[in-house]
Order: C-alpha cells, then structure tokens, then sequence
C-alpha cells in the first residue's frame, strides 16, 4: 500500500477536492465510504485505509481489487471522511456521464428531489422494485454527493442515472411514445392503484416541498395520487415513490 502522509501530496488534493460537485464532475469521480462497499463488485480507483483502523480482518476483501490502495494518518483520513464514527475505509469510484437517448424501459423521473438522503433512498427502491433508469432534472440533488451513495447502500451501482432539463424531458418523453404518469395532488388525480399502465411508462415524482413542475404535470397523460386516511398533511417522497413504483410493477406484470 502507498503512504501518503502530507496534505500537499497531488493525490490527496486530488481525492480531496472530490468533496465538491464541481470537481465530482470534472473528473467523473465520486467518494463512497464504508465497509459495506468492499462487497460489491464494482472496482474503485482507489481504497484509502485510515492508518488507525484495523483493517487486518478485510485485508483479503481489499486485496480482491486491482486499484491503487493509499494508508492515510487519521489527521488526513478525516479531512476526507464524511462520517463522525467512520469505519476507516473510503472507496473512490469512476462514473460515466450517460445520453437519455439510450433508454428505451420503463424509466422513473424525479423532478428537482432536493434532498440527498431522500434520493439515495429513492435509488435503492429504484434498484429494488426491478427499474433501471432515473432521469433527474436540473436543480435536483447531485446524485454522487456522500449522503445520497450511503443511502444508496450499493444501488447506485445497479441503476442508469441522466440529469437533463425540463423541456428536453418532455421532448424526449413525448417522442419516445412513453405514457406520462405523475405523483400529484391535483384534483383530478387517481387513486394511484387505478393507473392505467402501458408498455412505456415514465413515473414521475417532485421536489419534497413544491412537487412536480406545473409543465410537467401539465404535459402528463394521467396524476396518480396516495390516498391519506390520517391527519398528515403528505408522504415523503421517498416513501411515496416506493408505495407507487411496486404497485406500477405489479400492474405491468398483470399485462
């Protein structure tokens, strides 16, 4: 394992500034921490080991990849670590930026989720309830902040992710014949268990305080809604998003 032991060391300014979207994005590189991530398959680029930890008990699972591994001193570790009771593992990981003109399923919209844990969640029950693709429109959360791959808990791996702007959404949606379906409280919504699914879907969920976009919803072919029996005002996001998408997975199964 390499030894980096000072803050001026390029790699570790490197791997430091991977803390902010913009540099996320310049080098298609993003931070994931945590033992758990030694499970997956996927290769990172690099495994960095807080030189405190005791990491002989995993040294076989982190030998398994072929990547660079770096020993930091906790001083540095922790400049990097997002987590106040860290595991000593942190894992760097590449992405590919992706062209919504390669999706042809069924895909899942979330129209400027804000929320970094409320969009890891939302993947894992992406992954979870057996869809592919999400497409996030411009002013949602970075899908690679650290919050947001945590709550992921390895789905991030499992699922196609595409930021693109309202109006090519609509574009791409309406030429692409998929049938627009969006999780709204409009008047006229239908109870979200009466919806009527075709052979291209895209479903649809909003900002946790605002909802969908008024032309997205205004370009939708149905609004689904959950039924509320108590006093709560609404669902979070992520628990509406789950309700809904197993039930669409259910009803595209009956066809």
């Amino acid at each position: 394992m390499l030894y980096i032991n000072s803050k001026e060391n390029n790699t570790f300014k490197k791997i430091k500034k991977l803390k902010q979207k913009k540099y996320r994005e310049q080098a298609n590189l993003f931070l994931a921490e945590g033992i758990k991530f030694l499970d997956f398959d996927e290769v990172p680029k690099y495994i960095l080991v807080d030189e405190d930890f005791d990491y002989k008990n995993i040294e076989e699972k982190i030998e398994r990849f072929d990547c660079e591994k770096i020993i930091l001193p906790s001083s540095l570790f922790s400049i990097i670590s997002s987590q106040e009771n860290s595991q000593g593992i942190i894992l760097v990981y590449s992405y590919e930026s992706k062209d919504i003109k390669n999706i042809d399923n069924n895909v899942i919209i979330l129209d400027k989720v804000s929320d970094p844990g409320n969009l890891g969640t939302i993947i894992r029950t992406v992954d979870a309830a057996g869809f592919k693709d999400i497409i996030l429109t411009k002013g949602s959360v970075d899908c690679y902040n650290e919050k947001t791959i945590r709550s992921t808990m390895g789905s991030i791996f499992n699922v196609n992710l595409y930021y693109v702007d309202d109006k090519a959404l609509i574009l791409f949606l309406k030429e692409n014949g998929y049938r627009m379906i969006s999780a709204t409280l409009e008047k006229d919504s239908v109870l979200y268990n009466k919806m009527n699914i075709e052979k291209k879907n895209a479903i649809i969920f909003g900002n946790e305080g605002n909802g969908v976009s008024r032309n997205i919803i205004d370009a939708s072919d149905e609004k689904v809604i959950i039924p509320i029996y108590g006093s709560a005002e609404s669902l979070n996001v992520a628990m509406a998003c789950g309700i809904i998408l197993y039930k669409a997975k259910e009803l595209m199964e009956e066809k």
